[in-house]
């Protein structure tokens, strides 16, 4: 059996690590892509994970594969591509730490991945399917998003979605909304940003927002991460707000994908759905999901910057 099995982008961060002699950034290639973040976080946590993904038949490609390989996650279910390269992004940090990305991925590989390079079984075997809203932004790869969730959600699967929102790689912001919200249609667990929550609904407060997203949708949890100010759960019995750790900031990418992999990895454990819990072990859960967050933060990279369990028993004490 395994405890999850994530879809989506796997792609090469290029990630900034300071200036050349001329004064030229530099960059250094490290693995990424929400979906592989979270399969590697929840791996380093002890979790049983795969990543099904589509790469192109290229030497970064072959990186990828290697590196999620030896970060402990079932990659069967990776299709290698003839015809397609390997997806490419640019990391490009403010002074705070706080990202923003350039990509390289028109007709790239994971754009390109069919419901007929998914390896189903993978799906059969799993407690957990995760996706996000990323490869959604092309026709080919978001129509095989949906009929993965849809295939999870027959087989009586725990859903989880996380949008991801990156409006540069759609076609417009009301194209990248109406699939994010399509795709919620499919989750039981749903996990926003502050900021994807005002744009999905549309309200300007954190209580509007979720009051909003809980009303129209059958969701067994909503989770709304707030950066250094922590998180919220909401399940129909409880709502939770957890502080954030208290830690020197360096880069917050894969933050949120690795929030997302401890709270997976943390109802794996309990051995029950998130909205069984009691009010105390909801908040157990997502103390687990903000040191595993909060500690990514404090180095540079993606999957390099993800925690191992030791650290985070330690940052709990």
């Amino acid at each position: 059996m395994l405890d999850l099995v994530s879809l989506g982008e796997l792609l090469i961060d290029f990630t900034p690590v300071g200036m050349s002699e001329k004064g030229v950034p530099l960059f250094e290639q490290n693995a990424g892509g929400g979906p592989a973040n979270l399969a590697c976080a929840a791996a380093k946590l002890g979790v049983k994970a795969a990543l099904m993904g589509k790469v192109g038949a290229d030497k970064f490609g072959e990186f990828l594969t290697q590196t999620i390989r030896e970060n402990g996650v079932d990659v069967t279910g990776l299709a290698t591509s003839q015809s397609h390269p390997t997806a490419l992004a640019f990391v490009h940090l403010d002074p705070n730490g706080d990202r923003s990305f350039s990509f390289r991925r028109k007709q790239s590989a994971d754009t390109m991945i069919s419901f007929r390079d998914l390896n189903t079984t993978l799906i059969d075997r799993a407690k957990y399917f995760f996706f996000s809203s990323f490869i959604m932004s092309a026709p080919l790869s978001r129509k095989t998003s949906f009929q993965a969730a849809k295939y999870a959600k027959k087989a009586g699967k725990t859903v989880v979605f996380d949008p991801n929102l990156r409006l540069n790689v759609w076609e417009s912001e009301k194209q990248a909304k109406a699939v994010a919200l399509k795709a919620i249609r499919y989750a039981d667990i749903v996990k926003v940003s502050e900021e994807e929550l005002f744009f999905l609904t549309g309200e300007n407060t954190i209580g509007q927002g979720t009051e909003r997203l809980w009303s129209e949708y059958h969701l067994r949890a909503l989770v709304v991460t707030l950066g250094a100010e922590g998180s919220i759960i909401r399940t129909p019995l409880h709502t939770v707000r957890t502080p954030a750790f208290d830690v020197t900031t360096v880069d917050t990418t894969a933050a949120g994908d690795s929030f997302n992999a401890a709270l997976i990895c943390a109802l794996c454990k309990s051995g029950k759905q998130i909205d069984e819990l009691d009010e105390p072990s909801l908040c157990q859960c997502a103390r687990f999901a903000n040191a595993v967050g909060s500690l990514t933060t404090t180095k540079k990279g993606s999957i390099s910057a993800t925690p191992t369990l030791a650290e985070v028993q330690a940052l709990l004490g």
